[in-house]
């Protein structure tokens, strides 16, 4: 029996890269695992396909998780819940300067009030199991002050405010919430992610002597999300090979 067996879990984002392959660890621990995307179905379907041909159990979710309304509609659906996921993000390199504020508003309404949205409509869901798991995945721009990354390291730094205050906040209901801050990680970058931020991807400013894996990463999700991370909330977990040190 996996450790995950009987639990039912929501991934946002899980389409691709990091978000995929916290997919598959969750999965291949017993969870049933909701992926969720935005607009990419193709890809969504290819991991539930994947989940399902390895044995797991696997559903599509398609929801805009900034959108409270679809929010609301795919929690109903799913019914009920155990680990919530918040890797949903959107990255731009853009210089403050020239930053407008509809770009602001668009990176940070997906990875910090998408995970508010995901969070609000799961927390009832969690409660009525008698308890769960939230984890956001943050970031080492965020911790560093990274040039060009503005927007994206204010949403991050609120989203690791976000999972402090669900840890004390719904603490009694036996609901954890903790954040998950990859450093480089190795993965397909999309065009309006732009080029990785100087700095950042040089295997020579990691002590460790290479990028994270996207395995690296899910690791540490699943570990949070599961009975081995009983005792830990409130926490960012540093993922980044010994470039950041807190």
């Amino acid at each position: 029996m996996g450790a995950l067996d009987g639990k039912i879990a929501l991934v946002s984002g899980a389409g691709k890269n990091i978000g995929r392959a916290i997919a598959l660890h969750l999965a291949r621990d017993g969870a049933t695992v909701v992926v969720n995307g935005r607009s990419d179905r193709a890809a969504v379907d290819a991991v539930v396909a994947e989940i399902n041909a390895q044995g797991g159990q696997a559903r599509a979710e398609m929801a805009d998780v900034a959108d409270e309304a679809a929010v609301a509609a795919m929690m109903s659906r799913i019914g009920a819940l155990d680990i919530l996921v918040c890797n949903a993000g959107l990255r731009r390199q853009t210089a403050f300067l020239e930053m407008a504020y509809a770009e602001w508003r668009e990176i940070l309404s997906v990875a910090l009030d998408g995970a508010f949205l995901l969070a609000r409509h799961a927390a009832p869901l969690m409660v009525a199991r008698g308890g769960g798991a939230i984890v956001a995945l943050s970031g080492i721009s965020t911790h560093l002050g990274t040039p060009q990354r503005t927007h994206v390291s204010a949403s991050k730094a609120g989203l690791e405010g976000l999972m402090r205050a669900l840890a004390v906040e719904l603490a009694p209901h036996g609901i954890r919430a903790n954040s998950v801050a990859p450093g480089a990680v190795d993965t397909v970058r999309g065009a309006s992610a732009g080029a990785m931020p100087a700095g950042l991807g040089r295997e020579s400013g990691i002590p460790l002597g290479r990028k994270a894996s996207v395995d690296d990463i899910a690791r540490m999700v699943r570990f949070l999300a599961g009975p081995e991370g009983g005792q830990i909330t409130g926490q960012t977990m540093h993922v980044n090979g010994g470039a950041y040190l807190t």
